[in-house]
C-alpha cells in the first residue's frame, strides 16, 4: 500500500474516532474512568510497579484523574510527559505531585513546568500509560500524529518499562494501517 494512501486512511480514522470519543456522555466518561482505573491498578500491582508514567486527559481521552489520585494514595510515583524543549518531537517525564505547577504546552495540553530536578529517564519508569486515538487487536496504536510517543517507546523491550495504552472501547478498530515507525504496545486496557 502506498504511503499517501496509508496517510489518508490514518487521517480519516483519527478524525472519525476523535469525533466518536468526543460524543461520549459525561456518564459514559465517568464509568469508563472508574473501570480503567481498576484495570490499571490491577495491572500495576501485577507488575509490582512503583514509578508510573501517565498523562493528563485531553480531547475526550479516557480520564486519568482518578488513577493518579489512587496512585498518590498508594505512595506510587507519578510522572507526566513534557514536550522536550531541545529535542523536537520527544518527551521528557517529570515527577507529578499535588503541588506541581502545570502549564499549557503549544497544543493546549497541561504538562509540568520544566524543572530538571524532577526529570526521570524513561528507562527508570516501570510502566508508561499512553493516550491514543485508535487501536487494534494487534496492539497497534494511532496517536494524534506527532510521533511523540513512538519516539519515546522506541526499543522499549530493552528498557525497563512496559508501554500500556488506555482507551475507550469505542476507539478499537479491526486493523490499523501502520507505518514503519509505529511502536506496538505491550497491551491496551479499554473500558
Amino acid at each position: 500500500m502506498n504511503d499517501c494512501l496509508i496517510s489518508q486512511q490514518r487521517k480519516a480514522i483519527r478524525k472519525h474516532i476523535r469525533q466518536v470519543r468526543q460524543n461520549l456522555s459525561p456518564q459514559q466518561q465517568f464509568e469508563a474512568e472508574k473501570n480503567i482505573t481498576q484495570q490499571a491498578l490491577h495491572f500495576i500491582m501485577q507488575k509490582k510497579a512503583r514509578r508510573i508514567g501517565l498523562y493528563l486527559s485531553f480531547d475526550g481521552e479516557i480520564s486519568t484523574k482518578q488513577l493518579i489520585e489512587k496512585l498518590w494514595q498508594h505512595e506510587s510515583e507519578v510522572y507526566l510527559p513534557l514536550l522536550h524543549p531541545f529535542s523536537p518531537h520527544h518527551l521528557l517525564f517529570l515527577r507529578y505531585q499535588e503541588n506541581t505547577n502545570l502549564v499549557k504546552n503549544k497544543f493546549g495540553i497541561l504538562e509540568p513546568k520544566l524543572d530538571v530536578r524532577n526529570v526521570l529517564p524513561t528507562e527508570k519508569l516501570d510502566i508508561i500509560f499512553t493516550p491514543l486515538v485508535a487501536f487494534d487487536k494487534q496492539g497497534n496504536r494511532l496517536g494524534m500524529g506527532g510521533g511523540f510517543y513512538d519516539r519515546t517507546l522506541q526499543n522499549w523491550q530493552q528498557k525497563n518499562f512496559v508501554p500500556v495504552g488506555l482507551a475507550h472501547q469505542c476507539q478499537q478498530v479491526d486493523a490499523l494501517p501502520t507505518e514503519s515507525w509505529d511502536i506496538p504496545l505491550f497491551t491496551i486496557l479499554s473500558a
